[in-house]
Formats: structure tokens, sequence, C-alpha cells
């Protein structure tokens, strides 16, 4: 089975780009819908005991943890240390559970991939990519957005161009849906062209 990871900059199209996978029928893994997940359970009394108060009704209040780290933006690493493990271990089991499904192709969106150097044991990585303009300008419409938030965030993620020397696939996001959704199309044939050639 092809472990191929999904990766990009904030608001560079991964969300996007994963549906369109996941409608050619293949697994797919979101880190981001993980560690929703993780909010909503296991992680909730790690996350108390670093930000007492962010959690209510047995879940992270993810606004209250925002703006507890927009008020110390250095404790980020400790939240990191927390939940990173913990979605590891998800997608370990995410891939294993694929391989055995007889999966020919699953997919894992990163959005810290290349940021974490930590070895996810992929095949292949894709980035997402669309100009800087666009980027900011699709973020600065999420909610909770601000110019600082970005800014921050930004600041932690590497630079587009550093991104793209390391990808082995690039998928541009800023054209209509239809041009993404067969750009993912023809990805996904080919890799399974190559696979089956080998």
């Amino acid at each position: 089975m092809i472990k191929l990871g999904l990766t990009g900059s904030i608001a560079s199209g991964k969300s996007t780009v994963l549906a369109s996978f996941a409608a050619l029928g293949l697994p797919v893994f979101s880190s981001d819908a993980t560690v929703h997940a993780l909010y909503e359970g296991e992680a909730v009394p790690a996350v108390e005991q670093l930000f007492p108060g962010v959690t209510t009704d047995g879940r992270v209040d993810r606004a209250a943890l925002s703006r507890a780290l927009v008020a110390a933006p250095q404790r980020l690493r400790e939240l990191e240390a927390a939940i990173h493990p913990l979605v590891r271990k998800r997608l370990a089991s995410f891939f294993a559970e694929a391989e055995n499904a007889g999966a020919p192709i699953a997919v894992a969106d990163v959005p810290l991939l290349f940021e974490t150097g930590f070895d996810y044991g992929l095949d292949a990585v894709v980035v997402t990519h669309a100009p800087d303009t666009v980027l900011r300008e699709r973020a600065l419409k999420r909610p909770g957005m601000s110019v600082q938030k970005l800014e921050a965030i930004l600041a932690r993620q590497m630079p587009q161009a550093e991104k793209l020397q390391r990808a082995d696939y690039v998928m541009e996001t800023d054209g209509p849906l239809a041009e993404t959704q067969a750009a993912a199309r023809a990805l996904i044939e080919a890799l399974l062209k190559k696979a089956g050639d080998r």
C-alpha cells in the first residue's frame, strides 16, 4: 500500500484536496479532525493540566485555548508535546487498518509534516500550493482569525517555497474546484500505474 502524505501552508487547500482523494474512494486521515476528536475525549485531562480552565463539560473549549496561546505563544510547544503523540498513534492505526482492508493508497493530511521532522514512513508527499496573497485572503475569512493570529501561525510554518522543494508532487489550488479534483484523480491514477509497473 502507498502511504501518501498531504501537507501545505495554512489555507493552501489541504482540506479540499483531501476531500477530492476521499471522493475517489481512498481512505483518508485528517490530523485536524483527529485533534478535534481528541479535544472532546482523550486529550482533555492533559490540556486542562497544562492550561487550567480551558475545558468545560469534558471537552476543550478551543476559543479559550486559543486565547491562552495568544497570551503565551511560547507554551504552544508544551501543547504539541502532549497532543502530537496521540495524533501519531491514531495515524499509525489508520494506516494499519487501511492496509489490512486492502487499500492500494491511503492519504494522511499532516499540516506540520515538515516542521516536526517526524518520520511517518510515508512513500510520497503531496504539497498543496496557492499564491501567498490567496492564502492570506482565505485564512483571514476564517472565523476567529485575526492578522495577529495569522502572523503567529505563518511564523511557525516553513515557507511555501521550501515546502515545494521537498514535495514529491504539488497540487495547485487557486483554480476552479473541478480543476483541483481532476488533478487529484490524475495523480492517483499515475501513482497506481507506477505501483503496477514495479
